[in-house]
């Protein structure tokens, strides 16, 4: 049994049967096999070599019909190296003699290939290329060969992966997967979002942990508390399924709540909205008790997809939101892109520090027309009922205002063409960087409504990679700066008597619920799943109680300070628990 712990991102327990998705764009972990699994591994080592060459012969074939003979020479070296059996007989002694995975062992054996290689004559050290490009097109087939047997699960299955992009994340619908855990990652990350949308539980930032992992190893996926079990003890089993039952329970005391309002003991009303990535989740919401959509996070198009989505293709999905959302409010930000693995495997030259560079309304705004594109289709399904437009990551009045007159050229272009859209349609931006919560105050001027990110918020004021797990401590929103920022943005906009929202992680906490509340938000937008534990806090406070806790939280100088007080205050609202550890509350 080996325990390991990591940040949970996606509530519930899964217990299951291990299958291993690797990627081969990063390091292939040492991942043991029994000695009864080495038939098959070299097995699977032949019919990668083969299908290598047969990939091979045809580029080959291909390149001298359209680009001549020099051209397919480089696919004939290709070939004869994979005919040298001093390295595919390395790849097949490794799996023989050490116990280790094909993909372990080609991996090895090429990286062996490639020193050597480096230390040779000038002639030799241009072939390392070649090496490398053989090596990804054998691992292709070996991992893609696995990777289809997740096509054909017929049983439950947990994930276990160094890391996850979204499509992959995504292609689990449908699919036997019960949850997943992963080496990399942080609570706010794509992954993680997508995640918490398929309802599955999930763990990400688990060091170490693909490499222990085997197919078919028993696993405990704890994503309420950040813990994985791998090659649990009975004793864990029944521990966990005891939870399991708990847990259940306590959520299906919840459901009585769905068609209550979300009002404080003292009749304060207060708007649930849900977070949603693609337009067939907007129905849960309703499901679990909320009212509309606070956030579309529409760049799940793209991540999800293999192309850039169309206009049509974006219009039928907003619509689609829009008439789920049944007249309820729909927020439609527009592309984050730019800071994600989708648009920088695509760039001619990927940035350095993307989440820092050209991303958000930025990219949107250096690609036109991308920008266009999407801004008619959201104009076209505003038609359809009440919705909104909001632009992330706005840093300065002058992105706002460029933003803002591109929408307004959008809007003459479809009038003239006499297509159908709401032209008073309500305009918002995210307030996720100190600059723009520094300058709440004039952007206040300038929107209908502020949406605070506390996800990228945190990030940036305290220069903590979200996504990074060996940070991971350091990133919270119980930071005072973090705290003092929310709060002025939050002063700004009833100031100016414009609604302020907010649609980060935070929000879909309960521990924070009653603090936000006292801060003076009238508008929480978070995950449908969360919805019915953020309503049972707030059926269970008043505004006066919220706003003392508030002031008591501001008054601490150490996040540390402010978490204690607001689980302690919160697991006074919500006592259920298991083993000590809430069943509503998140991590202890």
């Amino acid at each position: 049994m080996e325990t390991f712990k990591g940040i949970a991102v996606s509530p519930g327990v899964a217990i299951g049967r291990v299958f291993v998705l690797d990627d081969v764009r990063l390091r292939i972990p040492r991942r043991p096999i029994s000695p009864d699994a080495t038939p098959r591994e070299l097995e699977r080592l032949n019919r990668s070599i083969t299908a290598s060459r047969d990939e091979l012969a045809a580029a080959s074939r291909e390149a001298e019909e359209t680009l001549g003979p020099e051209a397919a020479k480089i696919f004939a070296f290709h070939q004869a190296m994979l005919s040298d059996k001093k390295l595919t007989e390395p790849m097949a002694a490794r799996i023989r003699q050490d116990l280790v995975a094909a993909e372990y062992a080609v991996q090895e054996q090429f990286r062996v290939q490639a020193e050597r290689f480096a230390s040779m004559s000038e002639a030799f050290r241009t072939k390392v290329d070649d090496l490398w490009d053989l090596e990804r097109r054998m691992l292709s087939h070996l991992i893609g060969e696995h990777r289809t047997v997740l096509e054909r699960l017929d049983g439950p299955a947990v994930i276990v992966a160094p890391d996850l992009t979204p499509s992959q994340t995504a292609s689990f619908v449908g699919k036997n997967v019960i949850g997943f855990a992963t080496d990399l990652g942080g609570l706010t990350s794509h992954t993680a979002i997508f995640g918490r949308a398929l309802r599955i539980p999930a763990v990400v930032g688990v060091d170490r942990l693909a490499e222990s992992a085997e197919d078919g190893d028993l696993i405990i996926v704890d994503g309420d508390h950040g813990v994985v079990i791998l090659r649990p003890l009975p004793e864990d089993v029944e521990r966990y399924e005891a939870y399991i039952r708990k847990a259940e329970a306590f959520a299906l005391s919840l459901t009585e709540l769905r068609e209550l309002p979300a009002k404080t003991l003292d009749g304060t009303r207060i708007e649930l909205l849900g977070n949603v990535e693609i337009a067939e989740e907007t129905a849960s919401i309703f499901e679990h008790g909320g009212e509309g959509v606070g956030l579309f996070r529409t760049e799940f198009l793209w991540l999800t997809s293999d192309h850039e989505p169309s206009e049509e293709e974006q219009f039928q999905a907003y619509k689609r939101c829009v008439e789920l959302a049944r007249g309820g409010p729909v927020t439609l930000r527009t592309f984050d892109l730019g800071a994600d693995k989708y648009t920088q495997e695509r760039a001619l030259a990927p940035e350095r520090n993307p989440f820092l560079g050209c991303r958000s309304i930025r990219y949107c705004l250096q690609n036109l027309g991308l920008f266009k594109r999407q801004l008619r289709a959201i104009l076209r399904a505003s038609a359809f009922g009440p919705l909104k437009i909001m632009f992330p990551l706005v840093t300065n009045l002058l992105e706002l205002r460029q933003a803002r007159m591109i929408l307004h050229d959008v809007m003459e272009d479809l009038t003239d063409q006499r297509i159908a859209f709401n032209a008073k349609v309500p305009i918002g931006m995210m307030v996720e960087v100190p600059s723009a919560a520094l300058m709440a105050g004039s952007f206040v001027r300038e929107v209908d409504f502020f949406s605070i990110g506390t996800n990228d918020l945190i990030q940036y004021t305290l220069a903590v990679d979200r996504t990074n797990e060996k940070v991971q401590s350091l990133y919270t929103a119980a930071n005072p700066a973090v705290l003092k920022l929310m709060k002025d943005v939050i002063r700004a906009g009833r100031r100016r008597g414009i609604p302020v929202s907010v649609c980060g992680e935070v929000a879909g906490d309960p521990e924070y619920t009653m603090l936000l509340l006292g801060l003076g938000l009238r508008s929480l937008s978070a995950a449908p799943s969360r919805l019915p534990y953020l309503k049972r806090v707030i059926r269970s406070v008043d505004i006066a109680q919220c706003e003392r806790l508030a002031r008591t939280a501001c008054s601490f100088d150490s996040e540390r300070q402010v978490t204690a007080y607001l689980r302690d205050q919160a697991r006074k609202i919500i006592p259920e628990s298991v083993d000590g550890r809430s069943v509503a509350l998140g991590p202890d």
